[in-house]
This record gives structure tokens, C-alpha cells and sequence, in this order.
């Protein structure tokens, strides 16, 4: 009876929603591969009243709307972009964990756990200490005249708040800076640049942004004009840069890691995409690399670094470097390496190379996603451009005053002799080592499944293993029209509580399918995730086995 229910919900919501294409499809993807991982009795994940009510609601004043905004009026590039890490999967997941509040013993599973998406704080991770004493004592200045502060917070933090505040005009938080951001904080940064790669940084390179997201929007607005403009992109890659391109009205141009070699990057395939590219009328104009790579997880080898930087002067192209994962690195035989101190290392310099640095708060061992802080470094670009990109950043006003203090402070945190030190480094290690086990048991676990290879994690914050679906599990996804790694993940989801990210979120080798986990959860929680994800394997395998 249940199904036949939920096929009429089916049947009913096609009917009224045709128009609205997009949005029943999402809705319907999900419904067939919910019912097979209920428990019994049907918990009331989406009550069906309730589900048919509030979608006749929508479908029905949707047809009949008078508004002038719909879909078909849009902009359309809007409708071409895509965010997979806060997509479908993840919204069932929030209406699962609403449900659960009222219904926990529908479900076989007590909570959601959010492997989605790198945010360290919301799975527990504390935030470092330190920190968040100089973001209170520049927040609260009136704490600074108080006695008892020094009892309460450590002296190198009364110190650097005074500091900061005296670099900031009228000592005010919750003013608007300059555009770039606070050039107090810029030359801290510039010189945290300088001491990380031995080659000296301008603060006048420096925009604040909050977080690197709008910074990478900056530069595709910046670099793309219409589709015959070109960006080469990693594939797998961190769905940023195809839904910022899509926005923009540019074109990705695919390169394809080497699963096989471990998400290795061959120049030859470079030039391959590249040259099919033009000759498709495409004017390329930047290459993305990310590194340590996501959702991939790889780190570079120096004298790929190199090979990638000759490539890019070669042919003319910018190169964006998103490096906002270069605290994560998990492996003694790789090193992080700024592009910028490989380019320099090869001789070149400001008119030889093109070079875009990303770096962001939200990442690394700190993971202050919340705090929205971050920065790109802007090299080899000539003053009348170096114009524009400040005019662009000036109709933003300026980021956010607490996300531009923190950016400075993780590219200076306290020194040897500071009265933080070693607290600041106990934190900072623990938190590392901490993802390093939580890397290496994931990866071991994922191994382990049949049908599963996982290449290891050597850095960032993620695995991307493939799996391998039967024809039968494959058919299943087409039934129920979804791609065959959602249909899997939704399966994930519905049975552990685990919310994964599909692979074709992500972009993939065609024919080849994966999920993105994330290596954030506590370790105290990693063994029941072990646990859930390998009975849960089991019986997918089971159940699908052609």
C-alpha cells in the first residue's frame, strides 16, 4: 500500500509541476529511494499527508502564479549552476533531523552525522583558544580596562588585541575598512607570506574576502566575458568553480586527475584539453589547481608544481592557486608548497607570471568557517588591471572585520617565547594529528569493502572513493532517476544517518562512480561510522548483486 501511495505522490506531483521541471525532479529523485530503507513501522520522515499537502500547496500556486519572477524568467545561468556539497542529499538530511527530534525510535540510527561538507566545529572540533581571545578582547574593548582580564586571558593576547585595534581607525569592529582590508592586518599577512616561502610578499597584493569563495568569484568575473571564454578545471573538483563559472558565463574546461596514480595531474593531459579547447574558438584564460586537492586529497610533488607553472607561461594562462588547504598535509614523504615560492624559485617574477594565491580561516587546523575570513595574493597583473579588481572589491565595501583578523592571525600565530605558545601548539598538533588517524582508519575502512578502492588521504579534509555498482544497483538508479552514486549516498543516508556527497557532483571519469566523505567527525565517533558505513555496504552489495 505504502508504495502505491508514493507512486501516486508520484504521478501527482509530475502532473502539477511540470513547468516547474527542475524542482520535481529533485523531489521525485529522492521519494523511490526512500522507501526502500524505511524501517517498519514507516517513520514519519515526510509524513506523506504532510509532504502531499505542503507540494500541492506549492505546484498549485505556482501554476497559477502572477508573479513576474519564474522560472522561465530567470536568469538562466542561475539555473545552470550547481552546489553539491548543500544539494539534495543534504536537505533530506536536515528534514531527517527534524523528524528525529519527535520520532527517534522510527529510525535505526539516533542522529545525523554531516560527512558533506569541511566544517570542523559543527562535528565538535574546538576552536583554538588563542584566537578567539584576540577576536574578544578587539570585539569587547572595554574588557581591556579591566583588572581581572589578566587573569583571564593570556598576556600575548592583551597584547596583539591592542595591536590590531591600534591599526584599525577609531578602534572599531563594526566599522567598514578599506576595501583590500585593514593594512595593518595585510602586512601581517605579507610578511606571514614572506616567512612561509622566503620570497618577500606586498600587503598592496593582499585582498581580505570573506572566505575564499567570493574571492574566486572575483576572478571569474574578472576573466570571463561570455562562453568562448574558457577555464581549466580539475575534474573531480570543488563544485565552486563550476557553479562560479557557470554564473559568470564562462566554460569549464575539463582536465581529468589520474585516479590510477593518485589523482596525479599530467601536463600532457594539459595540453590536450587545452588545444581541444581553442579549437573549439574558446579563448582560455586560467588554469585552477587546487592543492591539497578536493575533494581528491591529493598533495603535489614540488617538480609538478614546476612543470604546472612552466605550463602556465607557456601558454599564456593565470593561474589559480587554491591552497587553502596547506595546513592539511597527513603523509611525512609530501610537503605543501606555495606556488608563488615556485614560481619564484624558477626565476619568475612579477611580469613573467599571473598568479592568484587563495587561502581562507575556514580550513587548516583552525576551521573557523563562521568567521568568514580569508584572502587571495594577486601577482603579475599590471596596474590598470590591478585597478579594476579593487574597483570590483569596492562594491563590496570591505569583508567582515572579525573574518580579517583572524586571517591575520593564522598567518601569524604566536612564536616561541610567547606566553601562548605552547598551549597554541598542543592545540595545533592535536588537531592534526587527530585528522591524520581519522584519515588513515577511514581509508583503511573503505578499503575493506568489497568493490570499494579508496586512494589515500594525504591531505585536505576528504576521501573520494570509487565504487564499483552492479548493473542491477545501476538499473535501481535509473528507476528511480537519479545517478547511480546518488541513489547510493540517499541509500547511505537513509539507513546510517551518514550524509555523504555523490561523485557526479563533483565531475568524474564517465562510467566511474564515488562519494566525497568528509575525515571531520570526533574520533570517539569514527569506529560506529566504520561500523554503519560497512553493514550498511554489506547489504547494498546483498541487495544489488547481479
Amino acid at each position: 500500500m505504502r508504495r502505491f501511495l508514493f507512486s501516486q505522490a508520484k504521478r501527482s506531483v509530475l502532473d502539477q509541476t511540470r513547468r516547474q521541471h527542475h524542482t520535481s525532479r529533485r523531489f521525485l529523485s529522492f521519494l523511490p529511494s526512500l522507501s526502500p530503507h524505511l524501517p517498519a513501522p514507516a517513520p514519519p520522515l515526510l509524513s506523506l499527508s504532510r509532504f502531499l499537502s505542503s507540494t500541492s500547496k506549492m505546484s498549485a500556486s505556482d501554476s497559477t502564479s502572477s508573479l513576474p519572477v519564474t522560472l522561465d524568467s530567470i536568469n538562466p545561468k542561475v539555473l545552470k549552476c550547481e552546489y553539491a556539497v548543500r544539494g539534495e542529499i543534504v536537505n533530506i538530511a536536515q528534514k531527517l533531523q527534524e523528524d528525529l527530534k519527535s520520532n527517534k525510535d522510527a529510525y535505526p540510527f539516533d542522529e545525523i552525522i554531516y560527512c558533506n561538507i569541511g566544517n570542523p566545529q559543527s562535528l565538535g572540533q574546538l576552536p583554538i583558544k588563542y584566537f578567539r581571545e584576540v577576536l574578544a578582547l578587539c570585539d569587547n574593548t572595554s574588557l581591556l580596562d579591566e583588572s581581572e582580564t589578566h587573569g583571564l586571558f593570556s598576556t600575548d593576547s592583551i597584547d596583539r588585541a591592542w595591536k590590531i585595534l591600534d591599526q584599525i581607525p577609531g578602534r572599531a569592529t563594526g566599522a567598514y575598512s578599506h576595501s583590500q582590508g585593514i593594512k595593518g592586518l595585510r602586512d601581517t599577512i605579507a610578511a606571514g607570506i614572506e616567512a612561509r616561502d622566503g620570497f618577500p610578499a606586498n600587503p598592496n597584493d593582499i585582498f581580505l574576502t570573506d572566505g575564499a569563495s567570493p574571492a574566486v568569484h572575483m576572478m571569474m568575473q574578472l576573466l570571463l566575458s561570455s562562453e568562448k571564454d574558457g577555464i581549466l578545471c580539475p575534474i573531480p573538483q570543488y563544485p565552486l568553480y563550476s557553479a562560479s563559472i557557470a554564473l559568470h558565463g564562462g566554460s569549464l574546461v575539463p582536465y581529468y586527475l589520474d585516479e590510477a596514480t593518485g589523482w596525479g595531474l599530467e601536463i600532457s593531459d594539459l595540453k590536450k584539453q587545452l588545444e581541444e579547447a581553442r579549437s573549439k574558438g574558446i579563448s582560455v584564460r586560467a588554469l585552477v589547481v587546487i592543492n591539497p586537492g578536493n575533494p581528491t586529497g591529493q598533495v603535489l610533488a614540488e617538480e609538478n608544481q614546476r612543470d604546472i607553472v612552466d605550463f602556465c607561461k607557456e601558454e599564456g594562462l593565470v593561474l589559480l592557486a587554491d591552497e587553502v588547504y596547506q595546513e592539511n598535509v597527513y603523509v611525512p614523504d609530501k610537503k605543501f608548497h606555495s606556488f608563488k615560492k615556485v614560481a619564484r624559485s624558477l626565476g619568475y617574477g612579477e611580469k613573467d607570471l599571473a598568479l592568484v594565491s587563495f587561502q581562507s580561516v575556514s580550513k587548516g587546523y583552525y576551521g573557523e568557517c563562521g568567521k568568514r575570513g580569508g584572502y587571495m595574493e594577486v601577482t603579475g597583473f599590471t596596474s590598470d588591471v590591478r585597478e579594476q579588481i579593487y574597483k570590483v572589491a569596492s562594491v563590496n565595501l570591505c569583508s567582515n572585520i572579525s573574518g580579517q583578523i583572524l586571517a591575520s592571525l593564522v598567518m601569524s600565530p604566536p612564536k616561541p617565547g610567547d606566553d601562548s605558545y605552547d598551549s597554541y601548539m598542543a592545540e595545533r598538533d592535536g588537531i592534526l594529528s587527530s585528522m591524520a588517524k581519522r584519515a588513515k582508519t577511514l581509508e583503511e575502512a573503505l578499503n575493506n569493502l568489497e568493490g570499494v578502492t579508496c586512494n589515500r588521504a594525504e591531505g585536505a579534509m576528504y576521501l573520494f572513493p570509487r565504487i564499483n555498482l552492479s548493473k542491477k544497483a545501476i538499473e535501481a538508479a535509473e528507476a528511480a532517476k537519479t545517478q547511480p552514486d546518488a541513489f547510493y549516498c540517499k541509500r547511505i543516508l537513509n539507513a546510517t544517518g551518514i550524509v555523504v556527497v555523490p561523485g557526479s557532483g563533483f565531475g568524474q571519469v564517465p562510467g566511474t562512480w564515488h562519494f566525497r566523505c568528509t575525515i571531520l567527525p570526533q574520533e570517539d565517533k569514527i569506529p560506529a561510522i566504520v561500523n554503519r558505513l560497512t553493514e550498511f555496504h554489506k547489504s547494498f552489495m546483498d541487495e544489488f548483486r547481479d
